[in-house]
């Protein structure tokens, strides 16, 4: 069964976001701002990617949005970044409604739409466990009867971490959070032009049924300066740096290497 991913990288898109502009180009100037892409940059190579490259199951692609007026050097940045990940695509859109872009390029990936497809959301400053994919299709299959009947299942896994990323390392703390965007995945029946954008990401219990795994640490959550969900009301975890044990736990479980966070994060 495919496996869709779907990243918005600094996409100007009209709606989708917590922080408010007034015009499409104050949007662009925002986000495109030279030290907020230097922090997305840095989150994207070390916390998000990894995890991409080392899945253990490499069946799936993930579609990278990007807008059409992406800086050149930003672009050919990106691009260096995603060469050794082959599932890879980046897709450039002019600013439109944000829902509207990501659900026809959901469905544009589907090789074919009258086969049923697993389809995520997947933040560029966060990371889902090396076994994610696997996981994934393993619950799937495992909940066939389930699948019976339904346009349209959820499958979360909603024990994780949030992390903030610097100079100085890692600093974390576990967390239940239910509905993340981070280890939540949608299964959508073939012939049904149904996606995972159709529905916002802690609604999705509300319209279809919704399996949930607590069973072990899924996801990393990054909180940092840029992130639009800290926005507002976010709610703030106290973090600690990560011992010994933490340290081993996020490079196997997330492939995140605390050494090369703390250089990336220093140059």
């Amino acid at each position: 069964m495919q496996a869709i991913g779907l990243c918005r990288f600094s996409y100007p898109a009209l709606g989708g976001f917590q922080v408010g502009h007034e015009t499409t180009e104050e949007r662009i100037a925002y986000l495109y701002d030279a030290a907020r892409l230097e922090e997305r940059f840095r989150l994207l190579e070390t916390v998000a990617l990894p995890c991409l490259k080392a899945q253990t199951d490499p069946d799936f692609s993930i579609v990278f949005v990007i807008g059409d007026q992406f800086p050149a050097p930003h672009a050919r940045r990106l691009e260096s970044l995603l060469a050794d990940l082959p599932q890879a695509v980046i897709h450039r859109e002019p600013p439109r409604n944000h829902r509207e872009v990501m659900k026809e390029v959901l469905n544009a990936a589907r090789i074919n739409p009258a086969e049923p497809c697993l389809q995520f959301r997947y933040d560029d400053d966060d990371a889902v466990s090396v076994d994610f994919i696997a996981r994934l299709r393993q619950t799937v299959a495992q909940s066939a009867g389930l699948l019976k009947g339904q346009r349209s299942v959820a499958f979360d896994w909603p024990k994780g971490y949030i992390a903030e990323f610097g100079p100085q390392g890692i600093r974390a703390a576990e967390v239940y959070r239910p509905l993340n965007v981070a280890a939540l995945a949608m299964y959508v029946k073939g012939g049904s032009p149904l996606t995972i954008m159709n529905f916002a990401h802690e609604k999705l219990p509300r319209f279809m049924p919704c399996v949930s795994l607590p069973d072990a640490a899924m996801f990393v959550r990054s909180h940092n300066g840029s992130n639009d969900s800290r926005q507002g009301l976010a709610r703030h975890v106290e973090v600690a740096p990560l011992d010994a044990e933490g340290d081993a736990l996020f490079h196997k479980r997330f492939a995140i290497d605390q050494a090369q966070v703390r250089r990336v994060f220093s140059a």
